[in-house]
């Protein structure tokens, strides 16, 4: 399973739609679309992308108020892409919370560059060691590839699964709260989520565990949330 970041891009003008598409897609990342401020925010909520690619001037709602809205349930990395170059515009932008900043026209590797940092930025809140692979008795985690082993063999996780599991990991020994994790992983704190959380945690379980009933690795805190088991 590759570790590519999944990229919500919010762009109304088609050319400039085209070309950042075929190059997020060139380059294997998952990527959704959206042409206006609302659908943008609609499809965050819907989809939890990693990183949102944003032009500040939409049909609908400014730019702005999608990060602002954005960023009261998420710290994913946000980088505008706009033509809006004054100084004070660019200064808005980063004081609402935009992470990065590039002016049209622009060139497509640089606009590739920045990407690669926020991947960099996603990377260093779940794996803060740097490690390159985490071993742990019989399950092995190749963050380089992005693959799992349980007893030498490859187990597959779903995107969110790889998630949970490089947070746990990157917090070993520590519990983390419900809320924690859900703001970690999905952004935000909605009441369903916390639903959401066991039934991927159990189907995580499932997969690592040689006993669901005694884990292991990812224990349970009961009424506070989670912990990965020290070495």
């Amino acid at each position: 399973m590759k570790d590519n970041a999944s990229i919500l891009l919010v762009e109304d003008d088609k050319y400039i739609m085209s070309l950042i598409s075929m190059l997020l897609k060139d380059e294997g990342y998952k990527t959704f679309f959206a042409v206006t401020g609302k659908e943008a925010i609609a499809l965050f909520y819907a989809n939890n992308p990693d990183i949102i690619i944003l032009d500040l001037g939409l049909p609908d709602i400014d730019g702005i108020e999608v990060i602002q809205q954005i960023r009261e349930r998420s710290n994913a990395p946000i980088i505008v892409v706009s033509a809006r170059e004054e100084e004070y515009e660019i200064i808005n932008a980063l004081d609402r919370g935009a992470d990065d900043y590039i002016t049209k026209p622009f060139y497509t590797g640089e606009l590739l560059a920045r990407i690669r940092v926020a991947q960099r930025k996603i990377s260093s809140l779940t794996n803060p060691e740097n490690l390159e692979v985490f071993t742990c008795e019989n399950l092995t985690v190749d963050y380089t590839k992005g693959l799992v082993f349980v007893d030498q063999n490859e187990v597959h996780l779903t995107p969110m699964e790889y998630k949970l599991l490089k947070l746990l990991i990157a917090n070993r020994g520590k519990v983390l709260t419900h809320n924690y994790i859900i703001n970690q992983i999905w952004g935000y704190g909605e009441v369903g989520d916390a639903k959401s959380l066991r039934v991927f945690m159990a189907s995580l379980r499932r997969k690592i565990e040689k006993d669901t009933a005694n884990p292991r690795f990812i224990l349970t805190q009961v009424g506070i949330g989670y912990r990965f088991a020290e070495k």
